[in-house]
């Protein structure tokens, strides 16, 4: 993954975890409010469809092409959900100074 994608999915991140607005992030990024909200719309698998002129047809994709893009768009959430979560505990550990986590070779 590039800087930029890694840097983009911490703005939603960032977005998701509800402590900023899309103004005040785009403000504390330099970026656009209206990007860091299409960002969030896309990641949240409601991306807003555009009426446009038809394109010229490419070449038909084979299914299996698709699905593995499908597949790794999937992955990518995932990821990125699973930082999110991991952030959430990270926090709350630190706030509440308690242990969320279960520890591994813990006896009962």
């Amino acid at each position: 993954m590039d800087k930029k994608a890694i840097e983009k999915e911490a703005i939603i991140a960032e977005y998701l975890t509800g402590n900023l607005s899309y103004r005040k992030i785009g403000i504390k990024y330099g970026i656009d409010f209206r990007i860091v909200h299409s960002w969030v719309m896309k990641y949240q698998g409601k991306s807003r469809k555009k009426t446009s002129k038809p394109k010229e047809q490419k070449v038909e994709e084979t299914p299996l092409s698709n699905e593995v893009k499908q597949l790794q768009q999937e992955l990518r959430k995932a990821q990125l959900h699973n930082k999110l979560l991991n952030a959430i505990i990270d926090i709350a550990e630190e706030q509440l100074k308690i242990d969320i986590r279960k520890k591994s070779g813990t006896k009962r």
